[in-house]
C-alpha cells in the first residue's frame, strides 16, 4: 500500500533551510510514501467571515487534505513559535467549526534551525495547536535539527552519516505511525 503524505514547509523564504530539510526527508523516506507539498504562501488571512463561502485557495487546501493519508510539518522557529503563514494555513484547514481537516489524521513534526536546540520551542507550540485539531501526532522520535550547510546539499542530500541515519529512522517511524493510526482510524 502507498500512503499519500502532504507536507507543509512553514517558511515562505526562497532560501528556506526547512525546504532543504523537506527534500532530505523525502529522499530518505520509505518507498511506500508519496509526497505532495501543501502550499501556504497564497492563502489570505483567515477570518470566520469566510466560513460560509471559502475562497478558492483555502478550499483547494482542504480538498487536498481530504485526499491524503497523513501530514508532515517541517517548520522553522520564529520568535519561539511557529511562523504566521503556517498557523494561518492550519486555521483555514481546521475551519469552519465541525469541518476540521486534521481530525484523526496521522501527523509528524520536525524542523531545522541554525541554533543548537533546533526548533524545539516552535514544535511545542505547533503540537499544542495540532492537539486541539485532534491530529494523531507521532511523539517519538522528536526531530530538532541543527542545520549546517555542510551536512545538507541544496537538493536534499545528507552528507553526515549520523544525521542521515536519524532522518531515515524518523521517516520510517512516521510511516509506521501512519499505518498504525490508519489501521484503527481509517480515513473516510
Amino acid at each position: 500500500m502507498t500512503y499519500r503524505v502532504g507536507y507543509f514547509v512553514g517558511s515562505l523564504s526562497s532560501t528556506s533551510i526547512n525546504r532543504t530539510l523537506s527534500k532530505a526527508l523525502i529522499r530518505l523516506a520509505p518507498e511506500d510514501l508519496e509526497f505532495t507539498e501543501l502550499p501556504i504562501g497564497d492563502l489570505p488571512l483567515y477570518s470566520p467571515d469566510f466560513d460560509d463561502d471559502y475562497p478558492a485557495d483555502p478550499q483547494a487546501l482542504k480538498d487536498t487534505l481530504a485526499e491524503l493519508d497523513a501530514v508532515l510539518f517541517v517548520t522553522p522557529e520564529y520568535n519561539r513559535s511557529i511562523p504566521g503563514a503556517l498557523k494561518n494555513a492550519i486555521d483555514w484547514a481546521s475551519r469552519p467549526w465541525g469541518q476540521n481537516s486534521f481530525d484523526h489524521m496521522p501527523a509528524a513534526v520536525i524542523g531545522a534551525s541554525p541554533g543548537a536546540i533546533g526548533t524545539a520551542v516552535a514544535q511545542q507550540s505547533l503540537r499544542a495547536v495540532l492537539s486541539f485539531c485532534n491530529a494523531r501526532q507521532m511523539t517519538s522520535p522528536e526531530g530538532y535539527i541543527q542545520f549546517k550547510s555542510e551536512v545538507f546539499t541544496d537538493d536534499g542530500e545528507v552528507t553526515d552519516e549520523s544525521t542521515k541515519a536519524f532522518l531515515t529512522e524518523f521517516m520510517q517511524e512516521f510511516r509506521d505511525h501512519t499505518e498504525r493510526v490508519l489501521t484503527v482510524l481509517p480515513r473516510s
